[in-house]
């Protein structure tokens, strides 16, 4: 499989300017651990992480480093670390020139460099525009729907997943987060709703697509004011299973 047979899009971005409170409380509403940093021309020029909310000043995280340790660190790494602590926008926070793959970078290798250079999630390039992202979540999905030993998808489920994505993507009711992964014409829909209309119009919407055999419902549900999370009615199903 490749990168864009799993990829999330469309993509939830930033951009440099953004004041670091609206980025949290994107991350925590769309129920994504990590967000692209895109400039005015929509290039993408950083990238920023739950990681990077860790060492901050408002809620006393911040690095204590001796006297000692400060002095062989050198005031370059002391101004570094003030700027991540109390920086207001992403600028301030965020990785710059993050690592990136093209949409047929195959899944071992995207495994292969997300282990070996520590990250969690991988922005999609078509050319020098963003597209997508894959994220260890799209792995794990791509792993739970086609945990059997079968081939890559065919050029048809390429074609109905695109179809699938462009019919969800049009609508204000689009999952976020939207993942969708087809084998053999049968569609797994993965992401996240605030509603449970959203669950039922998505899935009508792909078994509206010719082509598509049957749709597994793997959307989970979040309560926008709570927080509250539920898992999708399948996961629920294949633990009993178990």
């Amino acid at each position: 499989m490749r990168a864009h047979q799993i990829m999330t899009r469309p993509v939830i971005t930033v951009t440099p300017d953004t004041p670091i409170i609206d980025a949290a409380n994107l991350m925590l509403r769309r129920h994504v651990s990590g967000l692209p940093v895109v400039n005015t021309s929509g290039k993408l020029v950083g990238i920023v992480s739950e990681g990077d909310f860790i060492r901050r000043a408002e809620i006393g995280t911040g690095r204590k480093r001796g006297r000692w340790l400060r002095f062989i660190l050198g005031p370059g790494k002391t101004a570094s670390d003030f700027v991540q602590e109390h920086g207001r926008k992403i600028s301030d926070v965020m990785t710059t020139s993050p690592l990136t793959i093209a949409e047929d970078t195959a899944l071992a290798e995207i495994v292969a460099l997300m282990e070996k250079n520590n990250v969690k999630r991988l922005p999609v390039m078509r050319g020098d525009q963003l597209v997508g992202i894959v994220s260890r979540a799209n792995l794990l999905q791509a792993v739970a729907s086609l945990a059997r030993q079968v081939p890559d998808p065919t050029a048809d489920d390429d074609h109905i997943r695109n179809r699938v994505i462009d019919a969800l993507e049009k609508n204000d009711w689009c999952p976020f987060g939207l993942s969708v992964i087809v084998k053999d014409g049968i569609v797994h829909l993965s992401g996240v709703i605030t509603d449970e209309q959203s669950r039922h119009a998505a899935i009508v919407a792909a078994e509206n697509i010719p082509g598509v055999r049957a749709v597994h419902d793997q959307l989970c549900w979040v309560d926008t004011v709570s927080g509250m999370y539920l898992d999708p009615p399948e996961a629920d199903e294949t633990a009993k299973k178990h």
